[in-house]
């Protein structure tokens, strides 16, 4: 066995570490062949992972232009700690406002607090000039250097 094979994560641990509470690396290729690359809070809705940013951020420039798309989940200070997901794919964006909502909603329950009817409104308002992106995930690349043992 490879040491690439080694530190592989199965497919569940690929789930159950993406479900966690990360920052989520997003890579998209600017009009000049560059990468613009930038840290996001994240979902995953329905098995994709999910992001909202403004409208008119660089990132959907990029994506109207060309939908490839690259992510990184990573967490580990000490080399043996390194963990990791690569999520390569092509973005999807969404306008619908219903999308976009249940995007920041998510977001929202993830890393801040559960939404109420206290918060529904500064969640709309946050949401108001944002769209929603899905990744549409076609390679998986990921590593636990915690196998190394």
């Amino acid at each position: 066995m490879s040491r690439r094979d080694a530190i592989r994560m199965t497919p569940e641990e690929v789930q159950a570490f993406l479900d966690g509470r990360h920052t989520m690396n997003v890579a998209t290729v600017n009009h000049d062949g560059s990468i613009h690359l930038v840290a996001m809070w994240y979902a995953v809705l329905d098995g994709d992972p999910v992001f909202w940013t403004y409208g008119r951020s660089q990132k959907i420039k990029n994506l109207e232009r060309d939908p490839r798309i690259t992510a990184l989940v990573e967490s580990g200070e000490e080399y043996a700690e390194l963990k990791g997901v690569e999520l390569v794919g092509r973005a999807e964006i969404l306008r619908e406002r219903d999308d976009v909502m249940a995007i920041g909603a998510a977001i929202q329950e993830r890393y801040v607090a559960p939404v109420t009817d206290e918060t529904r409104p500064f969640l709309e308002a946050t949401g108001a000039k944002r769209v929603g992106v899905r990744i549409r995930v076609d390679r998986v690349v990921s590593w636990d250097h915690g196998k190394l043992g």
